[in-house]
């Protein structure tokens, strides 16, 4: 992708070719899918620990069933030389141009795994359809032991501290904090259980029928969670049509400056793809042990997105490196097929 310069969304968006040939354009697909309006972009809620559960989210027809298809679709793209197929040591990648419905690589796309802080993207998500960005949260000492109890990455939050939703979201998708998104899902589930089967809610109507989500954060307490490339793709392709989202992710550092309710923070985004290749914005990174390190990447240029997953890398850095090669390799025209050619 060389014209245009490549902007590579880091999420995992995913669906099968014959599906994204009759998407629309994504600035139409929206009110395709029948999602209810993002909190942040509709009238006031009732105070927090009210709410009901989010209205139904509905993704397009096309992307809304599991298709068996998807699970087996080619390796590599139409006109793409298998051979020329760069190196992907995960153990599973997904590449597709959403809007060509062309799917580039295909690799053990439909098999269950789990994902780690990917399930962030879908913690964001339901936030975001869930209470205002300005609503205010105050983080309990439950919350910093959370993430530290378990050994899980945090965004240095402190118990008495008030930070607004908006500011919190930062704190999950930049340094992936679980204590942020412990603190989210207890205010806003209420109670983390209740938060988690508006997750698992929300993935039902999305049509991801090979997701599960245990706890806001991917951790593999209390048990573990999974999900697909494919469900990961879906996720994001609907979820990246938030303002909101697009901003966090594209985000590389989030400063917030101390106040008489909080101290100062700055957040940097884990995303390495971000200030590495020209027009980078990511969505997000994770790992576990039993996830190894995971990524959901895209890239947009010249009309054109390309989105993709890697799932159980072994080596963190690795990761970025295959996916900016995807990303090239895919960018590039197929070469002419003999039948093209001028020979009579």
């Amino acid at each position: 992708m060389h014209n245009g310069g490549i902007r590579l969304i880091a999420h995992a968006a995913l669906a099968t070719a014959t599906v994204l040939a009759t998407a629309s354009p994504a600035g139409a697909l929206t009110s395709a899918t029948g999602t209810s309006a993002p909190a942040h972009l509709a009238p006031a809620h009732p105070p927090a620990g009210g709410r009901g559960a989010p209205a139904p989210i509905t993704a397009p027809a096309a992307l809304a069933a599991s298709s068996p298809s998807a699970a087996s679709a080619p390796a590599v793209a139409a006109g793409k030389r298998r051979g020329d197929v760069p190196a992907v040591p995960g153990r599973a990648a997904y590449l597709f141009d959403p809007v060509a419905g062309t799917v580039h690589l295909s690799r053990q796309a439909a098999k269950r795994m789990p994902v780690a802080s990917l399930t962030k993207i879908m913690t964001t998500y339901v936030m975001l359809r869930t209470a205002r960005l300005d609503d205010i949260v105050t983080i309990r000492a439950e919350d910093v032991r959370y993430a530290a109890v378990n050994g899980a990455t945090h965004a240095s939050l402190r118990a008495g501290e008030r930070l607004t939703v908006r500011d919190l979201l930062y704190a999950v998708m930049l340094p992936s904090g679980a204590d942020a998104s412990h603190a989210l899902a207890r205010v806003y589930g209420p109670g983390t259980r209740r938060f988690v089967a508006r997750m698992n809610a929300t993935a039902r109507s999305m049509g991801l029928a090979d997701t599960v989500y245990t706890n806001a954060d991917g951790l593999p307490k209390p048990a573990p969670g999974h999900s697909t490339a494919l469900d990961q793709a879906k996720l994001a392709d609907i979820a990246l049509r938030d303002p909101v989202m697009r901003t966090i992710a594209s985000t590389g550092r989030h400063v917030v400056s101390r106040t008489k309710v909080h101290r100062a923070h700055t957040w940097i985004n884990s995303n390495k793809l971000l200030g590495r290749t020209p027009g980078v914005i990511g969505l997000k990174t994770g790992y576990t042990r039993a996830a190894g390190y995971c990524l959901s990447f895209a890239a947009d240029a010249d009309g054109r997105r390309l989105v993709g997953v890697i799932l159980g890398e072994t080596n963190g850095d690795r990761r970025f490196r295959s996916a900016e090669r995807l990303l090239e390799w895919a960018g590039e025209p197929a070469p002419p097929q003999p039948w093209e050619s001028d020979a009579k």
